[in-house]
């Protein structure tokens, strides 16, 4: 589990195929700020991107660790195929503090930036998310895009999906992979997973108990 609170700026320094079919993921070589790693053991689930993935490289004094990406990761995330800046996350420890919302790194799906400005101190950005994501977002409710917790400030539904509103301080732009964002550039989005049990709650069928309570009542 994560908070969508980013704890590194790493980067992508080098891509390998783990084959020679599309069937076949990739082996990513990360760099990370030095001392980063101090604490990460083989094993570890550290997020790139909002995107929960297991270290099977580490080497501390340098600063480098590797993931493996499956085909099928690769197919429902974005920008974890090429060399460039990530967000990082280490695994939330029972201990630490909850400073964004509750993230589980499984990314629901992908949206695209229609706007991307500076307002006032400020930056707006507002993305398009895929139409079946609509639901779960809700005006003053989380959103993780890129492993970044973030509140919606506004939703917009549109027939070419949901587009919202997020505003960013100056801290969350100098401190996170997102400064690099521009209009048309695909995003990794994870929704608040309290959303995704209310929805379960709600549309699922109820059992003959539950009917028997219902009718009685």
């Amino acid at each position: 589990m994560f908070t969508g609170i980013v704890t590194a700026m790493g980067k992508v320094a080098e891509v390998q195929p783990l084959g020679a079919t599309p069937a076949h993921g990739l082996r990513l070589h990360l760099e990370t700020p030095t001392g980063y790693l101090d604490d990460v053991a083989l094993g570890d689930s550290i997020a790139l991107n909002g995107a929960c993935m297991t270290a099977v490289e580490i080497d501390a004094p340098a600063a480098r660790f590797a993931i493996d990406i499956s085909a099928e990761s690769l197919a429902r995330t974005a920008g974890l195929d090429r060399p460039g800046p990530v967000n990082l996350e280490k695994a939330l420890r029972a201990h630490d503090r909850l400073g964004g919302h509750i993230v589980s790194g499984h990314v629901d799906g992908v949206g695209v930036v229609t706007h991307f400005a500076p307002v006032g101190e400020s930056w707006e950005l507002r993305i398009r998310a895929p139409r079946e994501l609509g639901r779960y977002l809700a005006y003053k409710g989380s959103i993780t895009v890129n492993g970044v917790s973030l509140t919606v400030n506004s939703v917009a539904d549109q027939a070419e999906g949901c587009e919202f509103s997020i505003n960013l301080i100056p801290h969350t732009v100098q401190n996170t992979a997102l400064h690099v964002l521009a209009p048309g550039v695909p995003v990794n989005l994870e929704i608040d997973l309290i959303a995704r049990y209310v929805e379960r709650m709600l549309t699922a069928p109820a059992t003959p108990a539950q009917a028997a309570i219902k009718s009685a009542a």
